[in-house]
């Protein structure tokens, strides 16, 4: 049992009203600066010595662990750091378990925390029966061949994902040197709103639909959930339903439109997507689609990502984005032949993310194939 195996401590969160505690040195970790395997050295908040004083320092080292909320979500502390209450943290007997090891074994336990956690609104797991969890333990030698092996392979998808970081920043850099900043102006474009350039689609109910299996032409049905299907992350390249007959038309778009959500707590998800076929929008959806002989879709899709829709919602128990929050939106219309050179270079740079995405991919199921091999004496 993790008891048996070293200390475990259950954070808390000083008093927040007293501002001497926070905005020091030491990084007062919650479950939003866990998730990585990257050691952590930094986190959103941070305490000062004595804001540290009421909790635990724990030291580096330390395997963090979720047990209230999201259950299972853990991290590796990379320099001394606290916890709030949400984390318990194992600082395992070095003469017992190498620390590396013990993190990667932790890794496991997601399931188990998610089995005994009682029917609550947010499922928690007290650290009584955390500590009777139970990991395996080979001698202190195979364990540190294991967490070698499980490292070598993290260091590599951690560098497919750095690759795609950047990626995604030369993307940002190459518009604001071509086309500036968009608050300013520095190039004195033509500007024009929204609704001169571009048409706009409200969602209404969807048709009756088959479920989509790769069939060709047609139309997606599309519903905010679809957003989030793997493949998805740009395009809209599978939707749930799919049919043959087209919705409305003031709800069915064209190839080449931007969709985003229009109401409730997607808005806050800030995501756009491309459709890439006829597309029938559900209620909670809206699209914006291009001008062709003003605007190049890339463009305006790269537009769209400057800014959070929030921002612009209305509505306070339930947000709303309608035509008329996007309509008189001011935009640069820069000339078309320069908007398609950009678009020509942002599809240079989306090759080689799918590149890296796909490899990146491999050694996600790579990771994974060794982690269980490893946990289960085979590695």
């Amino acid at each position: 049992m993790l008891q048996d195996l070293g200390t475990i401590h259950t954070g808390s969160t000083p008093k927040t009203n007293d501002e001497s505690l926070f905005g020091g040195d030491i990084p007062f970790v919650t479950p939003g600066d866990l998730g990585e395997i990257t050691p952590i050295h930094t986190a959103t908040r941070s305490l000062t010595e004595e804001g540290a004083e009421t909790g635990t320092l724990l030291p580096a080292g330390s395997v963090l662990v979720c047990c209230i909320g999201s259950l299972g979500k853990i991290g590796f502390a990379g320099r001394p750091l606290v916890t709030n209450q949400q984390i318990n943290a194992v600082v395992f007997d070095g003469n017992k378990i190498d620390p590396r090891y013990g993190f990667f074994a932790c890794r496991l336990l997601k399931p188990q925390l998610e089995s005994m956690a009682p029917a609550t609104t947010v499922p928690i797991v007290n650290k009584s029966r955390f500590s009777e969890l139970k990991i395996s333990v080979p001698p202190l030698e195979e364990q540190r061949r294991i967490a070698a092996i499980l490292d070598q392979a993290e260091t590599l998808r951690t560098q497919r994902r750095t690759a795609l970081s950047l990626l995604d920043s030369l993307t940002q850099s190459l518009f604001l040197d071509m086309f500036g900043d968009l608050a300013t102006n520095p190039k004195s474009f033509q500007t024009k709103s929204l609704c001169e350039v571009a048409t706009f689609y409200g969602g209404n109910s969807l048709p009756s639909g088959l479920e989509f299996t790769n069939q060709v032409g047609g139309y997606f049905l599309m519903k905010v959930s679809d957003m989030n299907l793997p493949g998805n992350e740009r395009e809209i390249l599978q939707c749930q339903s799919w049919s043959d007959v087209a919705g409305s038309k003031a709800s069915t778009c064209p190839v080449g439109s931007i969709v985003i959500p229009k109401r409730g707590g997607a808005i806050g998800t800030n995501k756009k997507r491309i459709t890439t076929r006829p597309t029938v929008l559900d209620p909670n959806l809206m699209a914006i689609c291009p001008d062709p002989d003003q605007l190049n879709q890339e463009f305006l899709f790269q537009w769209f990502l400057g800014f959070d829709l929030a921002s612009i919602a209305n509505g306070s128990s339930v947000p709303q984005l309608n035509k008329q929050d996007l309509a008189p939106l001011t935009m640069l219309v820069p000339p078309l032949p320069l908007q398609q050179t950009f678009a020509t270079r942002i599809a240079s740079i989306e090759a080689l993310k799918a590149i890296h995405r796909r490899a990146l991919a491999a050694l996600d199921a790579l990771f994974a194939s060794l982690q269980q091999r490893a946990f289960a004496g085979q590695l």
